[in-house]
């Protein structure tokens, strides 16, 4: 999917900051905030930063590569079976 990018002068997005925050947040767009014509910062929802901040997780990438090469050679397990396994685990560290 293609994201909308805005670039922006930091002080008109200083001055409709609720109206760029909610674009970002629910429409998903992305701002650019320039100084004198210079980009200074960017403006993203949370959700998607959380996102890219866990992707620079060392490791990541390979652990998906590794889950991806198990689904791929057929090592799966029914959803239902996963989590019945997941509520008795959590059953014992309760006791």
């Amino acid at each position: 999917m293609k994201r909308t990018v805005h670039r922006i002068p930091i002080t008109r997005a200083r001055i409709n900051l609720g109206q760029v925050v909610r674009r970002a947040s629910v429409h998903r767009e992305y701002f650019i905030l320039e100084k004198d014509g210079i980009p200074v910062a960017g403006l993203m929802s949370a959700d998607e930063f959380e996102d890219y901040l866990d992707s620079q997780e060392p490791g990541l990438k390979e652990q998906i590569k590794e889950s991806y090469a198990e689904y791929r050679g057929g090592k799966t397990r029914d959803a239902k079976e996963f989590l019945v396994s997941l509520r008795g685990a959590r059953a014992k560290r309760k006791k």
